[in-house]
């Protein structure tokens, strides 16, 4: 079975505490539902730094990502189906969705 990532972008921070205590249940529970296609769940990003061509380097990203997760799947079609119900759309982030390469 193929392995695909699915990566964070953008999405709102929680208004109150209790909303992000709400968003990070229904996430658990998202994950739970997954089971053994679950490979890496839950990776956030915290202090990037953003190195450049010439070697210089500076804090923060250049792009909206914030985090990703691994699963297993038959099929591109069926990880993309995994990902329409992750409740990180729930709060206006985007997913991208990508088979990764064994090298």
């Amino acid at each position: 079975m193929a392995r695909y990532i699915i990566v964070y972008l953008g999405g709102d921070q929680p208004a109150t505490p209790e909303e992000g205590k709400r968003h990070f249940s229904k996430y658990k529970e998202w994950l739970n539902s997954l089971g053994d296609a679950i490979i890496s769940p839950a990776n956030p990003f915290k202090d990037t730094q953003t190195v450049k061509p010439d070697g210089s380097a500076s804090a923060g990203s250049s792009t909206a990502m914030s985090g990703y997760t691994i699963i297993k799947a038959e099929s591109l079609d069926k990880a993309v189906a995994i990902a329409k119900e992750c409740p990180f759309l729930d709060i206006n982030g985007t997913l991208e969705v990508s088979e990764l390469v064994e090298m």
